[in-house]
């Protein structure tokens, strides 16, 4: 039995078999769209996530133990003497120690662990997702701070004694936070890029910051 010339002119369904065709690729272009906007979305929370943090690490008690108790006080640099930038190289730390290859001074590497949760605790609140695996807190001179400081105080007499002897640079970096699109069905991850803000350290001293 042949099919009848009737039935084969018959187009009634063509447009659905091309819709068919044409909604895969609509489907992708239109997830493709929201992902773009989500990919943007997330870069802003990670970075203003990072601006937080750096704002907290120079306000608050310092992760590194070690550079609260590094005495700066040398044969060529006496007490009361202006800490040149050179004297503290890169002081990086994690949620599990603090290393620093080039520091002319011996620093240890011990870790504020409460002061290094509390900071990843407040970018988490920016960006939700952040571990502290995600974190890292780096310490460099600056050129401030006062040699003994911490032991009689900058101002003499019955003035408190500092935090640390040392001002340094503080940058807070944010790093291998991961991004879902869904257009690969969430089963594929990429990176976010690392992030890092840079402060100079103000009263280092206590466990708030707006």
């Amino acid at each position: 039995m042949s099919a009848s010339p009737r039935l084969l002119r018959c187009d009634r369904a063509a447009s659905a078999a091309e819709f068919a065709l044409v909604l895969p690729l609509l489907l992708l272009f239109i997830f493709g769209i929201i992902d773009v906007g989500r990919f943007m979305w997330e870069v802003n929370q990670a970075e203003k996530a990072t601006q937080v943090g750096a704002r907290m690490a120079i306000v608050t008690d310092p992760v590194s133990s070690g550079l609260v108790d590094a005495d700066f006080a040398s044969s060529t640099l006496p007490a009361g003497s202006l800490i040149p930038a050179d004297a503290l190289g890169n002081l990086v730390c994690s949620s599990t120690a603090c290393t620093c290859a080039d520091c002319p001074t011996s620093i240890g590497a011990g870790v504020n662990s409460a002061a290094f949760t509390a900071l990843v605790t407040r970018m988490a609140q920016i960006k939700p997702g952040i571990t502290a695996a995600n974190v890292e807190i780096t310490y460099r001179g600056s050129g401030f701070g006062y040699a003994g400081a911490a032991a009689t105080g900058t101002g003499g007499g019955s003035a408190p004694p500092e935090t640390m002897e040392i001002s340094p640079l503080v940058t807070v970096s944010l790093k291998d936070v991961e991004f879902t699109p869904i257009t690969s069905l969430l089963l594929a991850n990429i990176d976010l890029p690392a992030f890092s803000t840079t402060l100079t350290a103000e009263d280092s001293a206590g466990t708030y910051s707006n």
